[in-house]
């Protein structure tokens, strides 16, 4: 038998969290066509990998590259660290269907400036994807934000009936052209205003096309346990499967509640589909918002728009400079970002380690000092947290950033080794792998990462991209399922 590619004597992880085993994987075309002992096959391109482990390609679930994967298509931050799919679109913010006229409301923001905002349609967001390749594959939600920026002129108020029909049209029309489902960020101030009545026709139109609804709960904080009885019962109503964005427990009042927020999750999965997400930081990073502004916790400023020499500095530290409290100095450098450090261990390795956990960066590609989970996510929870804290085994890291990915975002023939399934690859050195990105140095990739390979093609190897990319836009091709997780 002759291949394009074959890859010998791997340490195989398929994936689906089976124990490893040793074993050759032959690829043709953008499949993969056989796995096993393939001793008497050849191909045009053979790699011996003898001592290091191959698994399939990483899947971000939580992703702010709408507008990168456009302008910056080789997307050196995730390709170096093995992830081949994104998911973008997530915490209420898409880069379509919109466009924009002056200022950017918060927190899209986070994904360019207004003239990155050039998308009225998804098929146009589709369009430029496909005419951009990125190196990765991309799968898109809509968000509910984005929505309301459209239809809307005053966000401090719920959508009136007429706003709600001109989002769920925008919104059926996305879904048609191949968008994955909706998300929301409730906690923000342009949606915190959304109650029930608006988001539930909306989730109904998720889950009559057969979408997926991701949110960032309304609060993460002390009220999170109402914000996720919330998210499940719009849900529940709607009739779409449920991720909750990354699962924390902010806020040192807070500290300690991962196992009850962990129970509800598991409560809920009894009687609907539901997952969550987790970035393996105890930090997080968005926008600037006064209402996590508090002396209980550091925060960082990484960017401000009317002062950007305070960048790289702590809040306390400007505040004490310009001789003002924290809260009137975070309002005179917004609009500005800001990295919080609001999370015990403790509690997000609980939510780390849990089953219905999937790992999703969150990270800020526009960030001119952005959080580290941007380059060091998927190899920190391998290295940092599988190999050396033994927090999980290996195969069970590897099931949460790719098979169950896959299923959850009905990814079809993703995030599996296994014949018939596209040929998304990574090819480790597990002894050496290591994140490098620090919050001092957040911009470093990887150690470790030997080969990625994208759709059957070799997309990043010896610490450099390839010139060629061949990712794809991932359109929605399958109904997801809203019943539970776990027979009741």
């Amino acid at each position: 038998m002759h291949h394009d590619l074959l890859i010998r004597h791997a340490t195989l992880l398929d994936g689906t969290g089976a124990d490893p085993i040793t074993a050759d994987v032959a690829v043709e075309g953008d499949r993969i066509v056989a796995v096993g002992d393939l001793s008497t096959h050849h191909a045009k391109e053979e790699i011996d990998a003898e001592g290091l482990v191959l698994t399939p390609g990483f899947i971000d679930v939580h992703t702010h590259d709408d507008t990168n994967v456009i302008r910056t298509p080789e997307m050196l931050p995730k390709l170096s660290q093995g992830v081949t799919t994104v998911i973008v679109g997530n915490c209420g913010i898409s880069a379509a269907p919109v466009t924009l006229q002056g200022e950017v409301p918060d927190p899209m923001n986070l994904l360019g400036d207004s003239e990155d905002f050039a998308y009225p349609s998804f098929a146009a967001y589709v369009q430029a994807v496909e005419k951009a390749c990125p190196a990765i594959n991309v799968a898109a939600l809509i968000g509910h934000t984005s929505l309301r920026s459209q239809v809307m002129d005053d966000f401090s108020r719920p959508a009136n009936e007429d706003e709600i029909v001109a989002m769920r049209t925008l919104l059926e029309q996305a879904l048609a052209e191949g968008a994955i489902g909706l998300s929301s960020g409730l906690a923000y101030r342009n949606a915190r205003q959304a109650p029930d009545s608006e988001m539930t026709p909306l989730v109904a139109a998720v889950g009559e096309a057969g979408g997926i609804y991701t949110t960032h709960l309304r609060d993460e904080f002390e009220g999170q346990a109402n914000a996720m009885d919330e998210a499940f019962a719009t849900a529940s109503q709607g009739k779409a499967p449920l991720v909750i964005s990354h699962l924390k427990c902010a806020g040192a009042g807070n500290w300690g509640q991962a196992p009850r927020a962990l129970k509800q999750l598991e409560n809920a999965a009894h009687q609907q589909r539901v997952h969550c997400d987790c970035y393996p930081y105890t930090a997080g990073s968005s926008t600037l918002d006064l209402g996590q502004v508090t002396d209980e916790i550091d925060i960082t400023i990484t960017w401000s728009k009317p002062h950007p020499e305070q960048a790289r500095r702590p809040l306390a530290d400007i505040a004490q400079d310009w001789g003002v409290s924290l809260m009137d100095a975070a309002r005179r450098l917004q609009p500005a970002g800001a990295v919080y450090h609001n999370m015990s261990e403790d509690d997000m390795r609980q939510v780390l380690a849990h089953p219905l956990t999937m790992v999703g960066s969150d990270g800020l590609p526009n960030d001119p000092h952005p959080h580290p989970r941007l380059w060091g996510a998927f190899p920190r929870v391998l290295a940092h947290y599988s190999r050396d804290l033994e927090l999980m085994p290996l195969p069970e890291a590897v099931r949460k950033m790719t098979s169950l990915s896959a299923a959850t975002f009905g990814l079809v023939d993703r995030g599996e080794i296994r014949p018939g399934a596209y040929a998304d690859l990574v090819l480790l050195d597990l002894a050496t792998l290591e994140d490098t990105a620090s919050y001092d140095t957040p911009i470093a990739p990887a150690r470790g990462i030997v080969r990625v390979v994208v759709n059957g093609v070799t997309a990043y190897a010896d610490e450099a991209a390839s010139s060629e990319r061949h990712g794809r836009l991932l359109k929605r091709s399958l109904r997801l399922d809203p019943t539970p997780n776990t027979p009741s």
